[in-house]
């Protein structure tokens, strides 16, 4: 297969730099992304930091071994002299000041016209958990960006003629994590980072370009679980810089906290990236996988039905004060989260439930301090900025907002509740969702509405490991009393389907998602926990 497609690759016309092998078809326009200066770019980078990418994920390996074999995360001792000095992170270039509303989603041409125009302050465009990454998502998504960037881009859709407004929001972009390759492309024959390959693409067609626009390459870090982890994309950003002749420090980045091993070094993480640092952001829906995946063997965890844990329950609201509390001391934004939420059409009492969810949601976090955040849908950025208007006025921020009276210990952030209720709707409804999502991604889109909220990978993580837990856990029981197991998933997942079915395209429903059924199975029932569903679906897609 490498034989043909590289020989494919090849007659279409592309000049690859010594040991760069691409294995997948050709579109139209992907020649002017995969360029050879590009890919050289990509196998430098990844000659010189894959060794050290596969460190960190063997140490986090590790790290789950020991928390598995009863070793509670804690703040680290031999980082105490960073949490306690006074430092702070350099000073954010204009276009980072203000970043009241953020939106995010997938690199879809649409929806990136839709996002810049929103009025948000900011859009996250997204290679990672809201895209499908297969090979065209990833590739012409990399063609809409640069085409955005020179305000070139555009779309005939429905009658409907799509183009950039004068004024668009920042643009900040999201690669996939450490833990994910980029399967198409091989150095020395090795598959390359996928997080490496998007940020390395994007820099060397984009950073040059945005620097004359008066933004910069700014970009959103996922996944992370540790500040070595941060020291390594750290690293990367200055290689990259000299690679492209940029001056230090002109790559920003915000990082997700979205697991709870990072909560513990968040000011360790701020340190690491200081002089490329835009701060933190709360991911709130990875941070609750995480917590399941890293407690998935401990018989004291057991978390209630998914829609009883929001940023007000005990572990929640100590991750999201400490966070704040963290980037104020540092002089970095913080950025909250993403309401699940979106507008519910021809259907108004359902959809005022939902605005008013969205409005308690940023309301809550523009009191608590924080500086923005996130929105998933273009139609939510006008309530959001509403909520944040009313606390900031018209200043930009407040990170002169320092939260002292703010006090979090390691008890805090593992205080996991609450653990009941456990009832059939909930573990329905995780079947239901999980297949659903798990359908779409396979046929190409990773960021779906299901049941009035918009899932992506993170949301549809909590439904399968929850169900996970539930059956391993003696805490997973039923509001009945029943005992939580692999049969009873096995009965529930045909009826769910059956659900599912009508709502479905035939062909759609044939070609993905019996297919989805039977991995969310497998993953939900299987002694061995796989540790992102997007490493085993990967495999499956072009």
């Amino acid at each position: 297969m490498a034989s043909t497609s590289r020989n494919t690759a090849l007659d279409s016309g592309l000049s690859l730099p010594a040991g760069v092998q691409v294995i997948a078809p050709l579109e139209p326009g992907f020649e002017s992304i995969l360029t050879h200066d590009a890919l050289a770019l990509v196998a430098r980078l990844h000659r010189a930091f894959e060794p050290r990418r596969q460190e960190r994920l063997a140490a986090r390996k590790l790290r789950h071994a020991e928390i598995s074999a009863g070793k509670l995360p804690d703040f680290l001792p031999e980082t105490r002299a960073v949490r306690d000095s006074a430092w702070t992170i350099a000073p954010l270039p204009a276009a980072l000041h203000c970043r009241r509303v953020e939106i995010t989603g997938p690199v879809e041409r649409k929806m990136i016209i839709n996002a810049l125009n929103s009025g948000a302050d900011s859009y996250m465009t997204d290679f990672e958990d809201s895209n499908a990454p297969n090979w065209t998502n990833q590739i012409q998504g990399h063609i809409n960006l640069k085409e955005a960037i020179r305000c070139t881009i555009s779309l005939e859709q429905g009658g409907k003629r799509y183009l950039l407004n004068d004024k668009v929001a920042t643009l900040q972009v999201r690669p996939r994590g450490w833990h994910l390759d980029e399967k198409h492309v091989l150095v020395d024959g090795q598959r390359v980072s996928g997080g490496i390959f998007d940020f390395a693409l994007f820099m060397f067609h984009n950073a040059k370009e945005q620097i004359a626009r008066g933004a910069g390459p700014f970009f959103y870090l996922p996944k992370t679980e540790s500040h070595l982890e941060a020291r390594l994309w750290n690293d990367i950003f200055v290689a990259t810089q000299n690679e492209l002749g940029l001056a230090q420090g002109t790559i920003k980045a915000t990082v997700l906290i979205e697991t709870i091993l990072a909560a513990f070094e968040m000011d360790e993480i701020l340190h690491e990236l200081r002089e490329h640092s835009a701060g933190l952001n709360a991911g709130r829906w990875d941070y609750i996988f995480s917590c399941i995946k890293i407690f998935k063997h401990n018989r004291d965890f057991c978390l209630a039905n998914r829609g009883m844990i929001n940023m007000t329950t005990p572990f929640m609201r100590a991750y999201a004060l400490l966070l704040l509390k963290t980037c104020h001391k540092r002089n970095a934004p913080a950025i909250g989260g993403m309401s699940a939420l979106i507008p519910i059409k021809n259907d108004p009492v359902a959809n005022e439930k939902a605005m008013a969810g969205i409005r308690a949601d940023k309301t809550r976090d523009a009191t608590d301090g924080y500086d923005g955040g996130w929105v998933a849908h273009p139609g939510l950025v006008e309530t959001a900025m509403e909520e944040f208007v009313k606390v900031l006025g018209e200043r930009p921020n407040q990170i002169d907002k320092k939260r002292d009276d703010v006090n979090v210990e390691a008890r805090n952030l593992l205080d996991f509740q609450p653990e009941q209720p456990i009832t059939e709707d909930g573990l329905r409804g995780n079947i239901n969702v999980g297949i659903q999502y798990l359908g779409s991604w396979l046929g190409g889109n990773g960021c779906v509405p299901i049941h009035n909220l918009m899932e992506d990978a993170a949301t549809a993580e909590i439904s399968r490991s929850q169900v996970w837990q539930w059956i391993r856990s003696p805490k997973g029981k039923l509001d009945d009393g029943r005992k939580v197991t692999a049969e009873m998933v096995r009965e529930l997942i045909p009826q769910e389907m059956a659900k599912i079915k009508p709502t479905i395209p035939e062909a759609a429903f044939t070609a993905t998602y019996l297919r989805a059924a039977e991995i969310f199975e497998q993953m939900s029932t299987a002694e061995d926990f796989v540790e992102f569903l997007t490493l085993p679906l990967y495999e499956e897609m072009d």
